[in-house]
């Protein structure tokens, strides 16, 4: 089974250019055709590499996938942190808006993680990756409100953020599922104000 990783972890900044435009190639085809068209030679043919190249780090579908998915949680963490970075140095009215927002942006700038997600392509390691990233958002949640004075930081608000997190994500998936539903995120928005407004404060 594929780790979710690279067969061989390109050394040369040309070998690593090479494994990003593959990568690169390999969410354009995600994002118009699905799971399905992540196969080693169409992959390769995007790419402009041979599949034998391409071989050496990603050898199937499953290596594919799982790469794209790690990516795909990676700047969802980046985002976090970024976030998490601002909430420190400034005051802001609506935490919870914001991040809400912030997030459904990179939804729709991201068919492929779209794609992905919604499709039948997740493997165990990319499921696996996926429980991870949980944790590690529902603590970038929990940093920023603790940043933001409107939550302790302790066990029980950090279980309250995972908690709230959980609830959210699931939301933005049905929201940008198929066809969409936007219409969901301002009432997801209301119900986690009233969710964590109810917490005891600093």
């Amino acid at each position: 089974m594929s780790e979710g990783r690279p067969r061989r972890v390109p050394r040369q900044a040309r070998s690593r250019e090479k494994l990003a435009r593959v990568l690169a190639a390999a969410d354009r085809l995600l994002a118009r055709e699905g799971v399905e068209a992540l196969t080693t030679t169409r992959v390769a043919a995007e790419a402009g590499v041979s599949v034998g190249a391409l071989y050496q780090y990603l050898p199937d579908r499953e290596a594919i996938t799982e790469a794209l998915a790690v990516g795909y949680l990676a700047r969802l963490e980046d985002l976090m942190d970024a976030v998490a970075e601002r909430a420190a140095a400034e005051a802001w009215d609506d935490p919870v808006g914001l991040l809400v927002d912030a997030f459904a942006g990179l939804y729709r700038a991201e068919p492929g993680f779209r794609a992905l997600w919604f499709g039948r392509g997740l493997t165990d390691g990319a499921r696996e990756a996926d429980r991870a990233h949980k944790r590690v958002m529902a603590t970038g949640v929990h940093r920023i409100l603790v940043a933001q004075r409107l939550l302790r930081d302790d066990y029980a608000a950090a279980v309250a953020c995972r908690t709230a997190f959980l609830a959210a994500d699931a939301v933005l998936q049905e929201a940008f599922r198929g066809d969409g539903a936007p219409e969901l995120l301002d009432p997801v928005k209301t119900m986690l104000r009233a969710y964590l407004g109810q917490l005891p404060r600093p």
